[in-house]
């Protein structure tokens, strides 16, 4: 017996023409860890609702490592979040996530990620963002996807709208003490598949599909 016997989804892979991502073996999580505890975006801002960049360097990794461990741990083909890595020549630029409740019965996914800060401004996220919804659309058989972002997260709304998400109404929240307006977004099956363009392999899928509760 091995990991991948009762753990298939160490196996899976995601591969663009620049990235992989995977789950990450515990030397990329620490360096993961390690990268935001560098930075992951402009302080003056704050682009998440889980306000964890605010915190000290030293929690932010911890907090990294507590998220994935806690991810692990508590999967259930229901209610599921796949934290992956993303790889750049072997070095570790980010993570990006798929989530979803329920999934084999609604069909529906949701996306975050972030790059550290030297990572930025090189269309990685978006590359990573159209991996993982390949995976979602092309191989898990979802119908639509799910996003949100800050209406002063330009980025995070631009690679948004160049993958065809459209807008699925407003949200406030309290960042930093003060109101602030997250933008919902949906991309639907149909219009995912008259923008793809990148390519996309995944492989060491179909021993996890169960763990996916996938359809």
């Amino acid at each position: 017996m091995s990991l991948m016997t009762h753990w298939p989804l160490a196996g899976l892979r995601v591969r663009t023409p620049r990235l992989e991502l995977r789950l990450p073996e515990p030397a990329q999580l620490g360096a993961l860890a390690a990268l935001s505890a560098t930075g992951v975006h402009d302080p003056a801002v704050q682009p998440f609702t889980a306000q964890w960049t605010d915190a000290e360097p030293p929690e932010r990794a911890r907090a990294v490592l507590q998220w994935h461990w806690r991810c692990w741990a508590e999967w259930q083909a229901t209610a599921w979040t796949l934290n992956l890595v993303a790889l750049r020549d072997g070095a570790v630029v980010g993570t990006q996530s798929l989530s979803a409740r329920d999934f084999g019965v609604c069909g529906e996914v949701g996306t975050g990620s972030w790059l550290g800060l030297a990572h930025h401004g090189q269309g990685l996220g978006t590359e990573m963002r159209a991996a993982v919804l390949e995976l979602a659309f092309e191989h898990l058989g979802a119908v639509a996807a799910t996003s949100g972002a800050f209406e002063d997260n330009a980025a995070s709304l631009a690679v948004s709208r160049k993958l065809g998400y459209e807008p699925d109404g407003l949200e406030r929240h309290a960042v930093r003490a003060k109101p602030a307006i997250l933008h919902r977004l949906r991309l639907t099956r149909e219009r995912w598949a008259a923008r793809r363009s990148l390519p996309v392999r995944v492989s060491g899928l179909t021993e996890c599909l169960p763990l996916f509760g996938a359809r």
